[in-house]
C-alpha cells in the first residue's frame, strides 16, 4: 500500500474524525512543560521511528499530521521509509524526522500511539488473512472499536489485508435478535424495513437457528449472518442458503477455530478481536541531538 491509499481512505467525514483523534491526544498530554524549560524554542533535533519485532506498518503517515498539530508551520517534517500495509522487521527505520527538538518530544508519544497500535491491528489482521489464504472466505472487522478511532482501526484492518464491514449504524441494515424479537418474527422486521425505506438498503439477518436461517433464505435477504454456530450445524446452514443471498460467520471465532469455519465455505467471517484485542506492535523513536553522543 501507498500514501495514496491513506488519503483515498481520510477524506471527508473520516479525515475529520482522524484530525480529532489527533487533537484529543495532543489535549490529553497538554504543555510539555519539562521540555519548554529545558530547550531553547530553536533549539533543533532529529529523530527516527525503528521497528523492534516483525509487525505490517499502519498509521505512518499520521505522524505528519501529528507534527503538523503540535505546532504548524515550525519546519518539522517525517520522511516514510517504510509502507503502510508492509512487512517490517525487527532493527529496520520506517521513518526520519526532523525540526525544533520541543516538537519532536511532544509528538513522540502521540504518534508511537497511534502507529503501535494501529500496526498491532494490521499484524494480527495479517495473520488471520493468511491462515484464510486458498479458501472463499473472505475476512470482515466489526465495530467493536474505540469511541473516536474507528475510522483509523478500520484502515489498519485493510492494511493488513481484511476488509471493513459497516463503518456506520447505516451502511447496512442488520436485524439482530432485539429487532427480530420485537417485530415478532424475521418476517415482520423484514417488512417494516422494507416499508420504511425506498430503495431500501441491503438487509442481513442474524440467525441464531436453522429454522431463522430457513426463514430468512425464503424472504431473499443480500446477507444471512450464523452466530456462534457449531460446526456441525454451521455446515447444516450454509447448506440452507441459495446462490445469491451472502454468508456471514461471526461469534467465537479465532485463529484455532479458523480452518473450520473456512473449509465450510462462508463468504465471509467478521472478527471483533482485530480491533478490539489486538496487541500492540513494538515501536520506538531515538531523538538525535546536536552535541550529545549518539
Amino acid at each position: 500500500m501507498n500514501a495514496s491509499t491513506f488519503h483515498e481512505f481520510f477524506q471527508g467525514p473520516a479525515l475529520e474524525h482522524l484530525l480529532r483523534a489527533v487533537r484529543a491526544a495532543l489535549d490529553e498530554d497538554g504543555p510539555d512543560l519539562t521540555s519548554l524549560a529545558v530547550f531553547a524554542p530553536e533549539a533543533p533535533a532529529r529523530a527516527e521511528i525503528v521497528a523492534k519485532q516483525d509487525a505490517v506498518a499502519a498509521g505512518l503517515p499520521i505522524g505528519p499530521l501529528v507534527l503538523d498539530a503540535v505546532e504548524p508551520g515550525a519546519g518539522a517534517g517525517m520522511r516514510l521509509l517504510a509502507e503502510d500495509g508492509q512487512a517490517v522487521r525487527p532493527g529496520q527505520v520506517v521513518a526520519e524526522l526532523h525540526g525544533p527538538a520541543r516538537t519532536l518530544l511532544r509528538a513522540e508519544r502521540v504518534i508511537l500511539n497511534f502507529l503501535t497500535h494501529l500496526s498491532g491491528i494490521a499484524t494480527l489482521t495479517r495473520s488471520y488473512v493468511d491462515a484464510l489464504r486458498g479458501s472463499r472466505t473472505t475476512l470482515l472487522d466489526t465495530r467493536k472499536t474505540l469511541p473516536g478511532l474507528r475510522h483509523a482501526q478500520k484502515y489498519a484492518v485493510l492494511m493488513g489485508g481484511g476488509k471493513n464491514h459497516r463503518l456506520s449504524l447505516s451502511d447496512m441494515l442488520m436485524l439482530k435478535d432485539n429487532h427480530i424479537d420485537q417485530a415478532g418474527g424475521i418476517a415482520p422486521a423484514v417488512a417494516r424495513l422494507r416499508a420504511a425505506y425506498a430503495p431500501c438498503p441491503p438487509i442481513e439477518v442474524e440467525c441464531r437457528t436453522l429454522a431463522e436461517v430457513r426463514e430468512a433464505a425464503s424472504l431473499g435477504v443480500a446477507r444471512i449472518m450464523l452466530d456462534n454456530m457449531a460446526p456441525g450445524a454451521l455446515a447444516e446452514a450454509l447448506a440452507l442458503v441459495p446462490e445469491g443471498i451472502e454468508t456471514e460467520v461471526s461469534g467465537g471465532v479465532s485463529l484455532a477455530t479458523l480452518a473450520a469455519i473456512a473449509q465450510a465455505g462462508p463468504d465471509f467471517v467478521s472478527v471483533g478481536r482485530l480491533t478490539h484485542s489486538a496487541p500492540a506492535a513494538d515501536f520506538s523513536m531515538r531523538i538525535h541531538l546536536p552535541g550529545r553522543p549518539q
